[in-house]
């Protein structure tokens, strides 16, 4: 290998190892960065209700199942209701039959766990 030929090599590998610390820099400061943005206060609270939609979505997912109903079917008979009583201001009354027809539902699913009947 010529002096000539050594030095070119040299120069590219020079140049490669540049351009890959400058890649490593730009990591660093996009990583910097990203925590900082996780770290604020509106982007704390968008994950914790993301995370709170996607538990609700697996709880209902699970309720819905035996019945051969997951949330995708059911959605379509969902949106016209919660739509209809946004629309006629009921919104507190369905609230309070909601938690009595879940706090109903709840007392017989222990009652029946408590006799041993199988449904």
């Amino acid at each position: 290998m010529s002096k000539d030929a050594k030095e070119a090599a040299l120069a590219a590998h020079k140049k490669r190892l540049i351009a890959e610390g400058e890649f490593y820099r730009v990591g660093i400061v996009h990583a910097r960065a990203s925590v900082a943005h996780a770290l604020h206060p509106q982007a704390l609270l968008h994950g914790a209700v993301e995370h709170m939609v996607g538990y609700a979505g697996a709880r209902v997912d699970t309720l819905l199942a035996p019945g051969g109903l997951g949330w995708k079917a059911a959605t379509p008979y969902i949106l016209p209701a919660l739509t209809f009583i946004a629309r006629k201001k009921i919104i507190k009354p369905a609230l309070g039959v909601g938690v009595l027809v879940a706090a109903a539902v709840g007392w017989l699913v222990r009652r029946k766990r408590r006799t041993g009947v199988a449904g």
